[in-house]
């Protein structure tokens, strides 16, 4: 069996700022709520979300044999995070400022689970870090994390919003678990949905893609009718406002640094920026998903006469 405490010690040692812990089980609420969404058509072109969706609300069929998970989350808030000066027209959204969260986190989990198998011979589990069908978010507010915010976002009550998430399955029960987070801290609060420029947030905790602008300008190239409102990557219009966001800490793992200031560079200096230059600045970032070309295209369409007015 699993020690607790021992889980949380070295969860703390490898950098994560919390760590949570809770048994593996199916989840049907959340899986007949996400069943409602995909019928509503929620999620345009992201049709991964449709595949494997008994695997997503069942850890066990993940891993064989999972009994538990591990929920860890880093800060990565950051000054961008705070907003941009009215007018910009080439904002990214402050988590990809950084390193490739994914390449990050797979190795602080990496380095966790080497650890804990070490210690526990016997054990077998997986790293999960946002590639696989998991429902990370559920599993956090399991895990006493956090609750989903009106903007589906993981809201943690020291950390806000600007968080990633990265999980082990294991195999073996630990002596405790975590009790889930009760609840929503969110209240009347509506600033998530008052400031999102596209009405995205539909209602309490759906986002319709189809308007989402993180979709238009990452997964998708952007539909005619949908203003990208200055941005070329992600958009983090529905926390820049969000109270637990602007009280909470900057973040302290130093793998999360910003390596360039966006908020500092003008729309001119990314129209200018050939592959290699953009590979230079960018290559580490989740910007090469889009690649400097899209780039490009989503400044020219905000500097558009067309385009997006404030």
């Amino acid at each position: 069996m699993l020690d607790y405490l021992n889980i949380k010690r070295i969860a703390a040692d490898t950098g994560f700022d919390r760590c949570g812990i809770a048994p593996c089980r199916p989840m049907p609420r959340n899986r007949a709520w996400f069943d409602r969404w995909l019928g509503h058509g929620y999620q345009s072109s992201l049709a991964y979300m449709e595949r494997n969706a008994d695997k997503r609300f069942d850890p066990a069929q993940l891993v064989e044999g999972a009994r538990t998970a591990i929920v860890c989350a880093v800060g990565y808030k950051n000054h961008i995070g705070a907003g941009y000066p009215a007018g910009h027209r080439a904002k990214v959204a402050s988590y990809a400022c950084t390193t490739d969260y994914h390449t990050t986190l797979r190795a602080m989990l990496g380095q966790m689970l080497r650890t804990l198998c070490a210690e526990y011979p016997a054990l077998r589990g997986r790293a999960f870090v946002d590639t696989a069908p998991l429902a990370e978010k559920q599993l956090a507010v399991e895990a006493g994390l956090g609750w989903i915010g009106r903007q589906s976002l993981l809201v943690m009550p020291d950390l806000g919003s600007y968080v990633v998430l990265g999980e082990l399955l294991l195999t073996d029960q630990t002596d405790r678990y975590d009790t889930p987070y009760a609840g929503s801290g969110c209240g009347a609060c509506r600033r998530c949905v008052e400031h999102c420029p596209t009405g995205a947030i539909v209602s309490d905790r759906v986002v319709d893609t189809n308007r989402c602008i993180a979709c238009h300008t990452i997964e998708r190239q952007p539909a005619a009718e949908v203003t990208l409102d200055g941005w070329i990557f992600g958009c983090d219009a529905c926390q820049s406002c969000c109270p637990y966001n602007r009280q909470a800490p900057m973040h302290r793992n130093a793998a999360f640094d910003p390596l360039f200031d966006p908020a500092a560079m003008t729309p001119d200096e990314w129209l200018a920026m050939d592959d290699a230059a953009f590979e230079a600045r960018c290559g580490r970032t989740p910007l090469v998903r889009s690649g400097a070309e899209r780039i490009r295209e989503s400044v020219r369409r905000n500097l558009s006469p067309n385009g997006p007015k404030e």
